[in-house]
């Protein structure tokens, strides 16, 4: 199954009700599970980035629409990042 990285920064509605960030990010474990992939790490991090969720999808769309679906309520930007495991990135450059 893919892996994504998704970079996640709270806008200022985000902040202001940030009390409310764990059961959002519940929300967003429910929702890739539902679309038959699973979040496997979830770290709030301090520099450029608030947090960062690695997950699991079972296709590119289904997991931009969960991540599109988050950005649009207004609490959090995001920027998610196709991952290659090591596996998938040797026979990447076998291949060159």
């Amino acid at each position: 199954m893919p892996t994504y990285i998704t970079l996640i920064k709270w806008t200022s509605k985000g902040i202001e009700h940030i009390k409310e960030s764990p059961a959002r990010l519940d929300k967003v474990k429910a929702a890739v599970k539902a679309a038959g992939g699973e979040v496997k790490a979830f770290y709030m991090t301090m520099g450029q980035y608030d947090a960062v969720l690695i997950g699991e999808g079972p296709t590119d769309e289904a997991y931009a629409k969960i991540m599109l679906a988050t950005a649009s309520s207004g609490n959090v930007s995001t920027q998610t990042l196709k991952a290659f495991t090591e596996d998938e990135y040797r026979r990447i450059l076998a291949g060159l």
